[in-house]
C-alpha cells in the first residue's frame, strides 16, 4: 500500500488548484483524475469570466495550463478513478480502478458533478444515439440539423448558443415562463434568430427508430400534447455531486453536496476537505472552484502541521 501526505480526487479547477498549493507546500500531493479529466469546465468552448485573459480562453486549453503547472512545481497527477473508501480512520484508505491502494494522512475530495437526466425510459434508450449532455462534445455531429435543448438556466442558454452556431434550428424546452439563466445569457438567446423558446413544456418522451432521435413529444402546462422533429436532444438541467463515495463518513445536504465548515473545505471527518462543485451547489463557477481548491490545500496544510507527529 502508498502512503502519501495528500490525496486529490478529481482534476478540475478545484483539483489543480489544490495541487498547485499542496505542492508548493511541500505535501507531495497525488493527483488522481477521474473519469474526467478538467473537470465539468472542458464541456464548453471560450471561458470569458476567469480573470487574466482579457480575450477569454479555451475551456480545455486552460485546464492544460493548470494541470501543467500542477505538475512543474510537483504535483504527482495520475490517471485513474477512486473505486472504494475507508474514511474511518487516519490514514484514510482509498483504492483505485487499477488495483492501487493508497494510505492518505489528508484528503482532498474534488470529484465534481455530473449532468442530471429526465429519468425517461426513451431517452436511456437513446443516449449516445441523439441523447447527449454536452453540447459541445456532440453538436459537431448536428451541424444544419434541428435540436433541443432542456433546461433555462445559463448553462441550459450557453448550450443553445454554442447548438445555435452550429445548427438549422435549436429548441428551447423551459418547463416555466420564465429562464433561470442571468440577464446576460437571457439577452444572447432572445437575440438569436434561430433558437425558439417552447415555453411551459415538459418532455414526455424522446421519439426515435434505428438511426437515432427523430423528435419529441412535449406536453404543455395546459395539457396540449405536441411532437417537435429534431436530430439531437440536449440535456442542461443541473448536475448531481460526485459524493457517494464518501457519503457513509462525509456528511452532505440533501442533493449530496458535501458540507464544509464555515469559511474552511473542512468536512465533519478531520483530515478530510472538499472544494469545487462537489461542495458548491450556489456559484458552480471556475474561479470559485479554483478559490476552493486553493483553500482546501491551506487547510490540509494546517492540519498536517497541527497533527505532525
Amino acid at each position: 500500500m502508498e502512503t502519501v501526505k495528500c490525496l486529490i480526487l478529481g482534476a478540475g479547477p478545484a483539483g489543480y488548484t489544490a495541487a498547485i498549493y499542496a505542492a508548493r507546500a511541500a505535501m507531495q500531493p497525488v493527483l488522481y483524475e477521474g473519469n474526467e479529466p478538467g473537470g465539468q469546465l472542458t464541456t464548453t468552448t471560450m471561458v470569458e469570466n476567469f480573470p487574466g485573459f482579457e480575450d477569454g480562453v479555451d475551456a480545455n486549453q486552460l485546464m492544460s495550463k493548470m494541470k501543467k503547472q500542477a505538475g512543474n512545481v510537483g504535483a504527482d497527477i495520475r490517471r485513474g478513478t477512486a473505486v472504494a473508501a475507508d474514511l474511518s480512520s487516519r490514514p484514510f484508505k482509498v483504492t483505485i480502478d487499477d488495483g492501487t491502494e493508497i494510505s492518505a494522512e489528508t484528503l482532498i475530495i474534488a470529484t465534481g458533478a455530473t449532468a442530471r437526466y429526465l429519468g425517461l425510459p426513451s431517452e436511456e434508450k437513446f443516449r449516445g444515439f441523439g441523447v447527449s449532455a454536452c453540447a459541445t462534445c456532440d453538436g459537431f455531429f448536428y451541424r444544419k440539423k434541428d435540436v433541443a435543448v432542456v433546461g433555462g438556466g445559463d448553462t441550459a442558454c450557453e448550450e443553445a448558443l454554442y447548438l445555435a452556431q452550429l445548427c438549422n434550428k435549436v429548441y428551447m424546452i423551459v418547463r416555466r415562463d420564465v429562464f433561470r439563466a442571468s440577464k446576460a445569457m437571457q439577452d444572447k438567446v432572445f437575440n438569436t434568430s434561430n433558437i425558439e423558446i417552447l415555453w411551459n413544456c415538459n418532455t414526455q418522451e424522446v421519439l426515435g427508430d434505428a438511426s437515432g432521435v427523430t423528435g419529441a413529444r412535449l406536453i404543455r402546462k395546459d395539457g396540449k400534447v405536441f411532437d417537435i422533429k429534431i436530430d439531437g436532444f440536449f440535456l442542461a438541467i443541473g448536475h448531481h455531486p460526485n459524493s457517494e463515495l464518501f457519503s457513509k463518513w462525509v456528511e452532505t445536504d440533501d442533493n449530496g453536496y458535501i458540507i464544509t465548515q464555515g469559511k474552511t473545505a473542512s468536512t465533519n471527518v478531520e483530515g478530510v476537505f472538499a472544494a469545487g462543485d462537489v461542495q458548491d451547489p450556489t456559484y458552480r463557477q471556475a474561479i470559485t472552484a479554483a478559490g476552493s481548491g486553493c483553500r482546501a490545500a491551506r487547510d490540509a496544510e494546517k492540519f498536517l502541521i497541527e497533527h505532525k507527529n
